[in-house]
């Protein structure tokens, strides 16, 4: 199994920077990159609902669950 981080795809398409997210959300560029790059080994529901808060989608369009072959 597989998660798939789109965060870069939502930035994208509500044209927010990773400067602008990070500093509105509470959390260091730095960090919000390896978010964006699936770097993590988890997520805060707490950040993970500031960022749906901010750029208004669910956690649906930011994660995706994909079966590895």
């Amino acid at each position: 199994m597989e998660i798939i981080v789109n965060l870069d795809v939502m930035m994208a398409v509500r044209k927010v920077s990773s400067k602008e997210l990070a500093k509105a959300i509470g959390i260091t560029e730095a960090n919000l990159s390896l978010l964006k790059r699936g770097k993590v080994k988890g997520v805060r529901f707490e950040t993970l609902a500031s960022i749906c808060g901010y750029l208004k989608c669910q956690p649906g369009d930011i994660l995706e669950y994909r079966e590895v072959e």
